[in-house]
């Protein structure tokens, strides 16, 4: 067998050395000269991610009070739990942010320019459904993308965005059902 089929093989950094590394530069908190990732580049996708998750909660908060017709409660009720989700996500990601010595980015003023999804009222119940659908497929795609790029640089970053990634399926997925659940005429 030549060098190319067999194995790198790993060592562990020894206790005097990690050490020595911690104390060093210390003002950086949780980023060690271990991190891979471009930080820069990670913070600013992160804080798409904040505008997208904001804006995503605003969007459900207002289909939450403006649902109406018979179906209304029980989509009101996925609008306003969708909400509060997607607020925690925006919290996930603003300590996230923080921790990479970044600083999130809560302007109101460009917060739909750093946005992924958008901002749609819908004139419908099904109309909002549908727009909230939209911005989950959005989600869905930009996750997936962030997750693909910061590979295996950043393993933190990429858990929490994989786990804000299964919420957003399954966002998508009840919607869809809801979707499928009500009459395609104006509710």
């Amino acid at each position: 067998m030549d060098d190319t089929t067999q194995p790198k093989e790993r060592r562990l950094t020894d206790v005097a050395t990690l050490r020595a590394r911690a104390r060093r530069h210390i003002e950086e908190g949780a980023v060690t000269p271990g991190y891979a990732a471009d930080r820069e580049a990670v913070v600013k996708l992160l804080n798409e991610a904040l505008a997208t998750e904001i804006v995503c909660t605003l969007r459900y908060r207002r289909h939450y009070f403006m649902a109406r017709g018979i179906h209304a409660a029980t989509v009101a009720e996925e609008f306003r739990e969708h909400a509060a989700e997607e607020l925690g996500h925006a919290d996930q990601i603003a300590e996230r942010i923080v921790q990479l010595g970044g600083e999130p980015d809560f302007s109101p003023m460009t917060l739909l320019a750093r946005s992924h999804a958008e901002y749609v009222e819908g004139g419908s119940l099904l109309d909002m459904i549908k727009e909230n659908l939209v911005a989950e497929r959005i989600a869905i795609d930009s996750y997936r993308e962030m997750l693909l790029y910061i590979g295996d640089a950043d393993p933190t970053t990429v858990r929490m965005l994989a786990s804000i990634l299964a919420v957003e399926e399954e966002h998508a997925d009840e919607l869809s059902d809801l979707v499928a659940g009500l009459p395609t005429s104006k509710g």
